[in-house]
Order: C-alpha cells, then structure tokens, then sequence
C-alpha cells in the first residue's frame, strides 16, 4: 500500500522540507500539487517536476500523483506541458481540474465534456500519465460516483480513471460499498478525508458548505470502507487530503500524522 499526501496546504514549504516531513510523519509518497504560488507550477514543471522527484526519491518518498490547477480542464499548452513533465519524471497519475455545470444544460455539458477528455485521453496515450477525474461535491460534472462515470464511460481505463474521495462520496452518494462498486473499474487510486455538511441555523437563505474535519469526526464510514478495501482486495494508492484550510503547515502535518496512525491502526483491526 502506498501512503501519500496532498502538499496544497503546506504553501510556504519548499520541496526539500516537504519531503523531510512527509518522511518523518510516515508518508511513503506524495501528491505534489503543482498549482501556480508553489515550488512546482505549470510555468516551471517541465524543469522543476523532475528535480522534485528525485529530492523526494532520496528521501524514500514516490510522486505517483500531481494534482493539476482547479480550472486546468481545456486541451491547451498548460495541459500538454504538465502532462510532458510528469511523463519525463515519472509520475503515474495527474489529476486535471473540474467542469462546472453551466446554463442548467447537463447532457450538453456532458457531451462538451467528453470531447475534451478525449483529447486528454490522447495526451495521457503520448505521454503514459494517466488522466484522473476527481469526484467532487458542489455543482461539479463528477459529482458523485455515478455522475464520474458517466464523464469516463467508453473511454480506455489504460489512459482514463477516476480518483475516488471517500469524503465527497459520503456526502453527496450513497453508501461507500454502493459507490466503489459502481466506479471500482475506473478507480486508480482514492483521496482519504472526513467531511461534514455546515449551514447557518434559522437562516432561510443560508447556503450549506463542505468542511473538512479530522478523520473519525465526520460522515465517512471508516470502518465500512477498510472492509470493502480488503474485500476487494485493494493494495494501491491512499492519498491522505488533510485539507485542514486555515491551519499552519505544522498543523496540518500534525493532524496528517495523526489522521494516518489512527487508519493504519484500524486497517490492522478490521
């Protein structure tokens, strides 16, 4: 099994200090994001990408996954340029951004988006990166498993697949067993992290949001899904989110220690 972390809210830390605190809280890798503000960005991959990988790799750490730009879901030269970068350093996955639904027309956006993951299919063929497609709760085109699928049905799971998030699948589908299961032959690779729903009480206009918590304290069924993981036999890719925003670095990598002791311990005991 590979332990890995998001990097997005360790902003400040560059990579060689990335890498000694992942190792030093247990991580085996990371999913470096590689967003513009961060050591890595799409205007530097193609030279910093690989020197990152191997400043990680002499730490023991592997990069199996970049998480891409939020909005970086058009078949244009950033998207080529991150997808060059992580085939000449290796990594495995990249995580591209998210298609919104516009104007209500949901089967018209559907089909817009297949012609584009098309081409990221092509990119991920040229370059033998994967393309992943992240479940994400909100008005996102892959909001749950079933609307997921539909964006990578037909299309080669070699090239294409999906990054499940047991978090936003607790939240918006149905249960975790239900929903691994109708995307089990897509999934490459799952995002770990616990989430609540929060809505201002007795405010009629009062819009809900998503809030991360420290796993065990949200909606996510921990122990359902170890269960089904061994069941199915799956020894792939865990990426702990630790989306933990408004915390300092060191906060955050605390509570990602934490947040992988007390999974490893409960993996053991289920």
């Amino acid at each position: 099994m590979e332990y890995i972390m998001f990097t997005k809210h360790l902003l400040g830390y560059d990579i060689s200090r990335i890498a000694r605190d992942l190792k030093r809280i247990g991580m085996t890798g990371v999913d470096l994001c590689v967003r513009p503000g961060y050591p890595v960005n799409p205007d530097n991959c193609l030279e910093k990408l690989p020197e990152a990988v191997k400043i990680f790799g002499d730490e023991g750490l592997s990069v199996p996954l970049v998480t891409a730009p939020g909005d970086m879901t058009e078949p244009d030269g950033t998207a080529r340029r991150m997808y060059e970068a992580c085939g000449r350093a290796g990594v495995r996955f990249i995580k591209i951004g998210y298609w919104t639904l516009k104007d209500g027309d949901y089967w018209g956006m559907l089909k817009d988006c297949h012609r584009k993951l098309e081409w990221f299919r092509k990119l991920s063929e040229e370059t033998g990166v994967v393309t992943v497609v992240h479940n994400h709760s909100g008005g996102t085109m892959g909001l749950n498993m079933g609307y997921a699928v539909r964006l990578v049905e037909g299309m080669d799971p070699r090239y294409v697949g999906i990054f499940a998030d047991v978090g936003h699948l607790s939240l918006v589908g149905g249960r975790l067993p239900f929903e691994l299961s109708v995307g089990w032959d897509y999934i490459k690779l799952l995002a770990l992290k616990d989430l609540v729903w929060q809505k201002p009480h007795g405010d009629l206009k009062g819009e809900r949001r998503a809030v991360v918590v420290p796993m065990g304290y949200g909606l996510v069924e921990w122990g359902v899904l170890v269960r089904e993981l061994k069941a199915r036999g799956y020894d792939g890719i865990l990426d702990f989110h630790s989306e933990y925003g408004g915390y300092p670095p060191e906060a955050v990598l605390a509570q990602a220690e934490s947040d992988l002791k007390r999974f490893r311990e409960l993996w053991q005991e289920v």
